[in-house]
């Protein structure tokens, strides 16, 4: 189980990504394809055309962070774009541990939990 804080985001690119890019070439693809800010501390999930590797680019306080994973057997469920202007989606740290672990996020249902209304502003 992935414990983030809960200001953390996660995002996954929806496009396959060269693996051979490393932190330079994944915050450029944040910035320029994503529209997003690396710098805010947040996961960004990159995966191969393959689906085999994957690659998480996150900046840890002085300076840029990347995991990375190649499965030796099988792929990640990865959920495609919806449309053609959807380059990302935005997951749940539960839900990224999900996808780490091997479970097709599109085929599980979560189940009814409570949620607080949102105070007027």
């Amino acid at each position: 189980m992935i414990h983030l804080p809960a200001s953390v985001r996660v995002y996954l690119c929806l496009t396959a990504c060269d693996m051979r890019k490393s932190f330079d070439g994944l915050h450029q693809l944040v910035r320029d394809y994503l529209a997003l800010d690396a710098f805010a501390g947040h996961l960004f999930v990159f995966t191969s055309r393959r689906r085999d590797r994957l690659k998480i680019l996150y900046w840890d306080r002085d300076g840029f962070a990347v995991w990375s994973k190649r499965l030796e057997e099988g792929t990640y469920a990865m959920p495609l774009a919806d449309g053609a202007g959807e380059h990302r989606r935005e997951i749940t740290a539960q839900e990224l541990g999900a996808l780490l672990s091997g479970i097709d996020l599109s085929q599980a249902r979560r189940r009814k939990r409570y949620q607080r209304p949102a105070s007027p502003a």
